[in-house]
This record gives structure tokens, sequence and C-alpha cells, in this order.
């Protein structure tokens, strides 16, 4: 079993591949057949572990942090669930933080460039998908001129998922006319969702949370990937701690709630 948390959550939810955009969101039981190795790794019962992670991993890291702390009595977990260049720029800036896991391999370069981390483990992937408000309004078909007349949203260039954005419209030759760019893929999709915009380019983990809110158009053929990598921090309080949590989002358990509740890819061979 796995140590878990109490969450600092903010306002807004989270967000694989596109083969696994139609996985349920429904919350997995915890595992009491789990390994103890992450419950005991830190060598003390109590304490807390920070973890600032890309706002796409709320919902996945929010339910593998409660059975981390069940299985770790007095251990909290608390959470900064941003835009991953946010995350960066606030652990460069001095906030203390045990665990940093990012939404692109290029924002944790970012991080260790600076000697924010030590190694890195890519623990999952997510792909693209573009999705409107239930009902779809503005009668979007695609990325193809029925978004001239749409409010489109997209993430911002300096965002993980505005990267992958810039990339996919470059891939498939396509000139993309926002009416605004958000400094998270959950503002993103929350605009779609109530209807302030009409359509907005999300990760498929995105899509899949929203469930019966939104609808996802999908994109041509691409090869757009974010990976996804984490790592203990250089200012860690509890380094053990910090890489039992990481053990456990690596194990078997932690990729099963990934993957199978959430929706993520497997992390990519070697």
């Amino acid at each position: 079993m796995y140590p878990s948390a109490a969450l600092i959550l903010p306002a807004v939810a989270l967000t694989g591949a596109a083969a696994l955009a139609g996985c349920s969101t429904a919350a997995l039981a915890p595992d009491s057949s789990a390994s103890p190795e992450a419950a005991t790794a830190s060598g003390t019962t109590s304490g807390q572990l920070t973890v600032l992670a890309a706002a796409s991993l709320q919902g996945a890291f929010t339910q593998l942090a409660t059975e981390f702390e069940q299985a770790s009595p007095g251990v909290k977990v608390t959470f900064d669930f941003q835009g991953s260049q946010d995350l960066v720029a606030a652990l460069a800036e001095g906030s203390q933080a045990d665990v940093l896991a990012t939404a692109s391999a290029t924002t944790m370069k970012a991080a260790a460039d600076k000697g924010l981390v030590g190694k890195q483990t890519e623990f999952a992937t997510n792909a693209l998908t573009l999705i409107v408000p239930a009902g779809n309004p503005a009668k979007v078909t695609g990325l193809d001129s029925s978004l001239d007349s749409a409010d489109l949203v997209i993430c911002a260039p300096a965002v993980p998922c505005g990267e992958a954005t810039n990339k996919l419209a470059s891939q498939l030759g396509v000139t993309l006319k926002p009416a605004s760019e958000e400094q998270k893929v959950t503002d993103v999709r929350g605009k779609v969702e109530s209807g302030q915009a009409e359509a907005g380019i999300v990760y498929t983990t995105d899509a899949a949370v929203a469930g019966k809110a939104v609808e996802s158009i999908p994109l041509p053929a691409n090869n757009v990937i974010n990976h996804y990598p984490i790592a203990v921090t250089k200012n860690a309080a509890d380094a053990q701690r910090a890489q039992a949590f990481i053990d456990l989002v690596m194990s078997a358990r932690g990729q099963e709630v990934l993957q199978k509740a959430y929706g993520f890819g497997a992390p990519a061979a070697g």
C-alpha cells in the first residue's frame, strides 16, 4: 500500500493517447494488495509531502495521494496544480516542494537546467483532441473553415498543451485563430464546458473528464504526443518520501489509475 493526501485543490480540475480517449474516469478503489514499500521508504510515519503537478494530473494524482496517505498515517500530501511553466517558475523563485511532475519534457528540462530537480522519469503520455460544448452550437467539424466563425480557445505557447497545439498546427498545415490563449489546459476545458468558448484544443484526458458536457471531434492523424516526467526536487524536505510517491506513480497500481481511470497513455518505452 502507499501513503496519500490532505489536498490543496485549485478552482479548476484536471486532463493519453487518442486510443485511450474513451476510458472511464470512474475512480478505482484503493488496492489493498499493493506493496508496502512506499509506506516505509521515508523511514517515518508523519510529515508533509508537497507536490507541484501539471493541471492535467489533478484527478489522477489526487486519487493516488489519498492511497499514499492512507498507507502512511500522519503523512499529508499537498498539491499545487498549475501550468507546468508556472510550477517551474515558482520552484525557481524558492517555493518549497518535494516532487515536480510536468506535462512536457521541455518544462522539466527547464527545471533541470536551473538545477531544481534530480533524475527525471517519464510516467505518462497524452495526446490532443478538439472539443466543443454539448450539442456543438457552432457546428464545428474539425480544424477547418468551420472554426472561422467559432470562438476557439487554446493554451498559450509557453504551456505544454500550447506547445503541443503549435506542433499540431504546423504538422497539419493549418493556421489557428484563437479568441484567447489560456495558462492551463483546464482553463481551456472550463471555457468550453461553460459555453464561454465554442471550441477548444485540450488533452484527450480532459475530454474524458468533461464527460457529457463536451463533445470530442477527432483530429487528423498526427504524431504529437506530450511526455510527462516526474522528479524529486533538489530542495525536497524528505527525498525518500518524495521518491516513495514517485514509486507509487510508476507502480502497476499507479499506472492503472493513470491509464484506466483517467485516460493517460503509457510512458514511452525506453
